[in-house]
């Protein structure tokens, strides 16, 4: 028995994807609420997510020290100024 190839973009669901990035799905949830979190796209009622668009947004977090500043920032799951977000769009409280 053979298996279907898999979809070039795999898509996750919320629990799935708060697991692959080692966050809860809540957190998950506030990210997508307040802005701050992965693209997601929304397919009916449901949320789901590219594996390559989470691990970009995790990889927005990386440094090589404390002090290195270089690459983006990955804010915390709460509301934060607009102006501070690194992509444009709104942010709703």
């Amino acid at each position: 028995m053979t298996t279907p190839p898999l979809p070039s973009q795999r898509l996750l669901r919320t629990p799935d994807a708060a697991l692959l990035l080692g966050l809860s799905a809540r957190t998950l949830e506030k990210h997508r609420c307040y802005g701050t979190g992965p693209l997601y796209r929304k397919l009916g009622g449901r949320i789901v997510y590219a594996v390559s668009d989470l691990l970009n947004w995790a990889d927005q977090g990386v440094r090589r020290s404390t002090s290195d500043t270089s690459g983006g920032t990955v804010h915390p799951a709460k509301p934060i100024d607009p102006s501070k977000l690194d992509r444009p769009g709104p942010v709703r409280r």
